[in-house]
């Protein structure tokens, strides 16, 4: 009875004391003000930041006793990323499906870094189980994977060029659904670890589109799908606070060696020429050591992306034509 009568007391002092609407819109103005303001003063704070690294950029973290797990170091790109992990004695996994060209690359890293782990694994990306086996010898010889690097989603200048129309299934499977596989099976190791790094090459065909016929489609969509995997996964692991990094690094689609730079056609040869794999792969590996969670190699690309979708989509065709190198920014 006397708690009754104590809540039915409470109950009247509320009813005499309840604030005005009025009092409470205001309330809620000057919250949503404040908010405001504070959200002002970080965008503000983020953009000087910015600023001040690309005259003074982040530290190169050491990578001495990482275990990395390379994707398509076969060739290309890929074989010059596991060269330069090995220089910096991380002990790699080379990972192909082509036995011959993946043991040249541990051949060249062994060769050209003496005293440093690195080990050929043949498979096929695109199978679920055979990741999983491959994954588990990688553990079990090297220890846990701590860092990812897929680079078997870079077309190269042929892709882009050649008539033969690619097989979507084919190109869905290699470039999108193998990320799923592998992730599968080294995000564990990465937790155990309490650290990672997952690093997702993309050509830079996924800023825009491809403009070299209908049969370049799928290699286009393909590429928009990595980076919106990578961006989720960011989003997903800021959450977590797992201690694991994704870094997105856009590849200009025209990164070749010197045997097929006469199939590569360039209205401004001087500015926008072919790049060696090797200076490819050492500013990749500079961005993931600094790690950038974006960035493009040339570091221009994702800037004009960025910026022409500012302007009107005329623009970006006036911008493609200045080029005029099959890819359309925007």
């Amino acid at each position: 009875m006397i708690f009754n009568y104590l809540c039915i007391k409470m109950e009247s002092l509320r009813k005499i004391f309840k604030p005005p609407k009025m009092m409470l819109k205001l309330y809620f103005l000057l919250i949503l003000i404040l908010d405001l303001w504070t959200l002002l003063f970080k965008i503000f704070f983020a953009i000087i930041i910015a600023l001040y690294r690309i005259f003074r950029p982040l530290p190169l973290k050491n990578l001495k006793s990482e275990v990395a797990m390379v994707v398509g170091a076969g060739q290309g790109i890929g074989r010059e990323i596991a060269i330069h992990l090995c220089k910096l004695r991380v002990k790699v996994a080379c990972i192909d499906i082509n036995r011959e060209t993946c043991n040249t690359t541990v051949h060249l890293a062994l060769s050209q870094s003496a005293g440093t782990v690195a080990r050929v694994y043949i498979c096929n990306i695109t199978d679920q189980n055979e990741v999983a086996h491959v994954v588990d010898a990688i553990q079990l010889e090297l220890g846990e994977v701590t860092m990812l690097f897929h680079c078997c989603s870079i077309p190269s200048p042929k892709v882009l060029l050649q008539q033969d129309q690619p097989e979507i299934k084919h190109t869905i499977d290699l470039t999108i659904l193998s990320h799923f596989w592998l992730l599968d099976t080294v995000l564990p190791s990465m937790e155990r670890a309490g650290k990672g790094h997952i690093v997702v090459l993309s050509s830079v065909a996924g800023l825009s589109r491809t403009t070299t016929g209908g049969s370049r489609i799928p290699l286009s969509a393909a590429q928009f799908a990595v980076q919106g995997l990578a961006k989720s996964l960011h989003t997903e692991f800021r959450h977590a606070n797992n201690n694991i990094t994704v870094t997105l690094v856009h590849v200009y689609p025209f990164i070749v060696g010197a045997e097929v730079k006469s199939d590569i056609r360039f209205r401004i040869p001087s500015y926008f020429g072919t790049m060696p794999a090797k200076e490819a792969a050492k500013q990749i590996l500079d961005g993931v050591r600094r790690n950038y969670l974006e960035f493009s190699v040339p570091g221009y690309i994702l800037h004009l992306g960025n910026i022409s979708r500012i302007f009107p989509k005329e623009v970006s065709f006036m911008v493609r034509d200045l080029l005029d190198t099959g890819v359309d920014f925007g």
